[in-house]
């Protein structure tokens, strides 16, 4: 199974448009979201580009919760988890939230398979024994390249994509 992994869109939703194109050509069944969406408009976008399910959590700049988790709700595919999630897929167990410094020591710990965040727009991945941490980069594209990663739960690898 493949799952998308996006992270930090910041309303860029031109680049989100763009990350999506491809997105569709990966053949992701799944799609995790690690924060910072920013406006409640960038998560619509987000539910109506993408039809499989979609996990996500809050970043530290998603200005209204009421109102992302109102949209969410009118998306039976999108579960906002809050600040962390987990969700199964492939046979692999997923955990997800927006900061470095908490998903690190949780992928330290080894009781997931794969771990990822965002929140620094920095790509990386990295293993703790049998877990993969692994960071997306950003869609916003202000301090990097604009991307987005791709875990292929079949081979336990993770691939950074380019949007531009």
């Amino acid at each position: 199974m493949r799952i998308a992994v996006l992270s930090d869109i910041h309303d860029n939703i031109w680049n989100l448009s763009r990350a999506m194109e491809i997105v569709a050509d990966t053949g992701s069944e799944q799609l995790a979201f690690l924060g910072d969406f920013c406006a409640p408009f960038t998560l619509k976008q987000l539910a109506e580009s993408f039809f499989a399910p979609i996990h996500a959590v809050f970043g530290n700049n998603d200005g209204d919760p009421w109102l992302l988790t109102s949209i969410a709700a009118g998306f039976a595919h999108v579960t906002l988890h809050g600040q962390f999630g987990t969700f199964d897929a492939g046979g692999k167990t997923v955990a997800i939230n927006h900061y470095p410094e908490i998903a690190e020591p949780v992928a330290a710990s080894e009781r997931f398979d794969a771990v990822f965040s965002g929140h620094d727009h920095q790509r990386y991945e990295k293993r703790y024994g049998r877990t993969l941490w692994a960071n997306p980069g950003e869609i916003m594209g202000r301090f990097g390249r604009p991307g987005f990663g791709l875990y292929d739960t079949d081979t336990d690898t993770f691939t950074h994509y380019d949007v531009r």
